[in-house]
C-alpha cells in the first residue's frame, strides 16, 4: 500500500511539473535569419536548431528559418535585433566589431592554427567574456558556430607570394581589421555586404574575395572565380544571437530551451562544417578552380606584414583580453 501511495505521489509530481512546464511555453513564432543559402552548413544547422526547440517546447515555439539574406545583410539583421524587430540570427562576428569592439579579437589574422585551438578559445572564458559584451548593446550571444579558415580567391592570377596581392581589388567584410589587414598586404580592399558579393564578382566590380571552402562552394563562387589560394589567414566564427528586447520577455524555461538547443546546434554545426570542408576543396578543384597552397615562408612574410594590425587589435579589444587570449592559446598548444 505504501508503495502505491509513493507511486501515485511520484506520478502526481511529474504531472504537476509537466503542467508547470507547459505553462512556461507560450505559442511563439521566432524569425531566425541567416545569410547563406538554405542548402549550406548554416542552413542545415538552423534547421537542426529549429527541430530541437520545437521538440523541447512540444511545438509551442516554432523557429522560422529565413536564409539567403532575405531579412537583410548581417549588419541590417543586427540592427533589427537591437530594435526588437527580429528575434534571432546567425552571422559573422566580424560585422559586430563596430558594435562591440572586443569582437575584433576573432578577426586577428593568423591568431589560431587549428580548430582545436579555436574551440578552446571560443568555448572558454575568453569566448564567454567577448559574448557578454553584446548584452549592453541589445543582443544576447548564445554560441559560436564555425565558418572556418578563410582562404583567398581571385580572377586575376594565382597568388603564390606576398607581391601577388598587389593591386587585387578584394571584397572584404565591413570591418576595420579586415580592411587594414588586406591594405597592409597590398590589396585594394573593398568593403561589401556578403549579399552583394556574387554580383560584384560576376560583373568584375571586384577581382576576388576571401571565405572558407564551404562558403565558396555553397555560394557557387567557382562560377565567377578562377584561382584559389589556401592561406588559412583567419579562423572565422559565426555567432548565434538573440534580440535582448525579445529575450527579456521569455520565461526562464524558454531561455533554457534556446540555450540548450544552441549548444546542441553548435556541436552539430561544427562537425558538419568540418566534414564538408574536407571534401569542399576537392569539389572546387573538380569544378575547375586552380588551387595552390601558400608556402609556409610566404605565410610568415604575410604575418610579419600584419604586426601593426595585431597591435591595433590588442589596443581595440583591451590589453587584458588580448593577453588572456594569448595565455589560453599557449595552454591549448601545450596540451596537444
Amino acid at each position: 500500500m505504501r508503495f502505491k501511495f509513493a507511486l501515485a505521489g511520484a506520478l502526481a509530481a511529474l504531472l504537476a511539473a509537466g503542467a508547470v512546464q507547459a505553462q512556461d511555453f507560450k505559442p511563439r513564432i521566432v524569425r531566425f535569419g541567416y545569410g547563406l543559402v538554405e542548402e549550406s552548413n548554416q542552413g542545415r544547422a538552423v534547421r537542426f536548431f529549429a527541430k530541437e526547440v520545437e521538440k523541447a517546447t512540444g511545438g509551442k515555439m516554432k523557429i522560422r528559418a529565413i536564409g539567403n539574406a532575405s531579412l537583410g545583410s548581417d549588419t541590417q539583421m543586427q540592427q533589427a535585433l537591437i530594435g526588437g524587430a527580429q528575434e534571432m540570427m546567425v552571422g559573422s562576428t566580424a560585422t559586430l566589431a563596430g558594435i562591440a569592439p572586443q569582437m575584433a579579437l576573432w578577426d586577428t589574422p593568423f591568431l589560431v592554427t587549428s580548430t582545436q585551438e579555436a574551440d578552446a578559445l571560443l568555448d572558454g572564458p575568453v569566448g564567454e567574456k567577448v559574448k557578454a559584451t553584446l548584452e549592453p548593446k541589445g543582443m544576447v550571444g548564445l554560441v559560436y558556430w564555425e565558418n572556418g579558415f578563410r582562404n583567398l580567391t581571385n580572377n586575376k592570377h594565382p597568388v603564390t607570394k606576398l607581391e601577388d596581392m598587389n593591386g587585387i581589388k578584394l571584397r572584404v567584410m565591413q570591418n576595420n581589421v579586415f580592411l587594414d589587414s588586406f591594405k597592409a598586404l597590398g590589396a585594394n580592399a573593398v568593403p561589401l555586404p556578403f549579399s552583394e558579393l556574387f554580383t560584384a564578382l560576376e560583373t568584375r566590380a571586384v577581382d576576388g574575395q576571401e571565405n572558407p571552402y564551404n562558403t565558396v562552394l555553397s555560394s557557387k563562387f567557382y562560377e565567377v572565380q578562377k584561382y584559389l589560394t589556401v592561406t588559412n589567414h583567419v579562423y572565422s566564427p559565426w555567432i548565434v544571437t538573440v534580440s535582448k528586447k525579445w529575450w527579456d520577455q521569455l520565461s526562464p524555461a524558454e531561455q533554457k530551451v534556446l540555450r540548450d538547443a544552441a549548444v546542441k546546434s553548435r556541436d552539430f554545426e561544427r562537425q558538419d562544417t568540418r566534414q564538408e570542408a574536407a571534401k569542399a576543396l576537392a569539389d572546387l578543384k573538380n569544378k575547375g578552380m586552380v588551387v595552390n597552397e601558400l608556402a609556409p615562408a610566404e605565410a610568415a612574410r604575410m604575418r610579419d606584414k600584419l604586426s601593426s594590425v595585431h597591435a591595433s587589435v590588442a589596443t581595440a579589444v583591451g590589453q587584458d583580453l588580448w593577453q588572456q587570449a594569448q595565455a589560453e592559446l599557449a595552454k591549448a598548444r601545450a596540451a596537444k
